[in-house]
């Protein structure tokens, strides 16, 4: 397994392999071609950066059975998702700020992301599972309270599009073990989401290949796997979300 993360350092962004806490510095992108220059260096000396800049986040919504049936809803026969803004992206370890003209509930979601490698278009699975880089932690942040203001069309894209609403990272695992995925998510440091991968309705590779067939994935691209029970507000004024996989890694930050 390599894990590739995205990192300023002295004014220059890069990508690198990390091991333990040591970066080893890459010329090139984990995307097209990538080569090890330089010598290696403590992860404490870099800035971890979203471990890609995807043109698009696609957002899955009810992709997990046990969600689904406490909401009392039927397993989808095909994948239902949104589309969140580019600019919700934001760093491991970023304070995102909630938004000025907003008072609601902001709520959390931990999920697996994917993070597409190559370009793809009518992928049949095979091809879609090539067409994985690999596996983060993501925070799929909503303002709840939107949703349904406004009774006549469902608000997704505006509720989930604020700048900062799609944390992820801090690295983009290859080769995860997808049969042990857990995901698990803390709310200053009390559990909250403790769900499997193997829950989901639409597995990764079967997922790609679904999506590819509305639109074409690009490198760097995110498809956020949907959430499970345990979804909850953020009350603030301050608040520490953590997203935990095995394999990848965590992802912290704090709304404030």
């Amino acid at each position: 397994m390599t894990h590739w993360i995205r990192y300023a350092h002295e004014g220059r962004t890069a990508y690198g392999t990390l091991e333990g806490d040591v970066v080893q510095p890459h010329r090139g992108d984990p995307f097209t071609a990538a080569e090890p220059v330089g010598a290696p260096m403590p992860l404490a000396r870099v800035d971890v950066l979203a471990p890609s800049q995807p043109t698009k986040i696609i957002a899955l919504w009810n992709n997990y059975r046990a969600l689904a049936a406490k909401l009392g809803q039927p397993a989808p026969q095909e994948p239902l998702y949104l589309l969140k803004a580019p600019t919700t992206v934001a760093r491991p370890g970023a304070e995102i700020r909630r938004p000025r003209f907003y008072e609601g509930r902001i709520v959390f979601e931990g999920e697996l992301g994917i993070v597409i490698g190559r370009a793809c278009k009518d992928a049949d699975e095979d091809e879609a599972g090539r067409a994985i880089l690999g596996y983060t932690c993501v925070n799929d942040i909503t303002a709840a309270d939107l949703l349904n203001k406004d009774p006549s069309f469902p608000q997704w894209a505006r509720a989930k599009s604020f700048d900062g609403f799609c944390p992820f990272g801090p690295a983009i695992a290859t080769d995860l073990d997808l049969d042990q995925v857990v995901i698990r998510t803390r709310l200053d440091g009390e559990e909250r989401q403790n769900y499997p991968l193997a829950d989901a309705v639409f597995q990764p590779a079967r997922l790609v290949s679904l999506l590819s067939r509305d639109m074409t994935l690009l490198p760097g691209d995110l498809i956020c796997m949907g959430t499970s029970l345990g979804v909850g507000a953020m009350k603030g004024p301050v608040n520490r979300v953590e997203v935990s996989i095995d394999g990848i890694g965590t992802l912290s930050n704090v709304l404030a």
